[in-house]
């Protein structure tokens, strides 16, 4: 894995929660990439790679249901029981991937003021339906999936830290307690678990890091 990478903390989070014990290798993906990557997942070549029994697992989530499903009797289950539930879990979670984390990458990289604005409309527009997702699925309990991390908690809360070196970085509020009061206790539970704060990434690394990141894309940006 990355030691920044969001996805890559889901795979850690999965495992601590089911109290797995694991070795990590720490991949530069900004350089060469290594050959144990590029041998473990030849069709995407990237992190996070799960290698057990010297048998790769790839992409997050595939990650995060094989851990629960090969350690099942150890830990919560991070999938909820019933066919239906796991069916909203993996849609909302898929909303993470696929709409709103895109809507919030697409308004970092943003040329323009105006189309930065429209991003980070998009984004509140995202975490307001999710606000009410977490209303529907957690029936007044404490995550996600009801009283224990789940699914959609470990997927939408691996961001939580680089929203939160976001907010450092800009000032400005992304988990607004004002517009999504659910989502912003919530996210202060998750990041207060002890199991989760093992595994966190430091805030400031992590703002730096996406300082660097905008630094580049708009330098990339003005010269094209």
């Amino acid at each position: 894995g990355t030691w920044y990478s969001p996805v890559v903390l889901r795979a850690k989070i999965a495992l601590r929660l089911k109290s797995v014990e694991y070795d990590y290798v720490e991949e530069e993906l900004f350089g060469s990439k290594s050959e144990l990557l590029l041998k473990s997942n030849p069709v995407y070549k990237k992190v996070p790679v799960l290698i057990h029994n010297n048998k790769p697992v790839c992409e997050s989530l595939n990650i995060v249901e094989y851990i629960d499903e090969t350690w099942n009797s150890t830990g919560p289950s991070i999938l909820p029981s019933h066919p239906h539930d796991r069916a909203l879990a993996r849609f909302w979670s898929a909303f993470v991937d696929d709409k709103w984390f895109p809507a919030l990458m697409a308004a970092m990289v943003a040329k323009s003021e105006e189309a930065k604005a429209k991003g980070m409309e998009d984004v509140e527009e995202g975490l307001l339906q999710l606000e009410d997702a977490f209303i529907t699925l957690s029936n007044g309990k404490s995550f996600f999936s009801g009283e224990a991390i789940g699914f959609v908690d470990i997927c939408l809360g691996s961001f939580l830290v680089f929203l939160k070196a976001r907010e450092k970085l800009t000032k400005e509020k992304i988990i607004d307690e004002s517009k999504i009061p659910s989502l912003y206790r919530w996210a202060n539970r998750f990041l207060s678990d002890e199991k989760v704060k093992k595994v966190l990434p430091e805030i400031d690394k992590v703002a730096k890091l996406i300082r660097e990141f905008e630094d580049r894309a708009q330098s990339v940006s003005s010269t094209s």
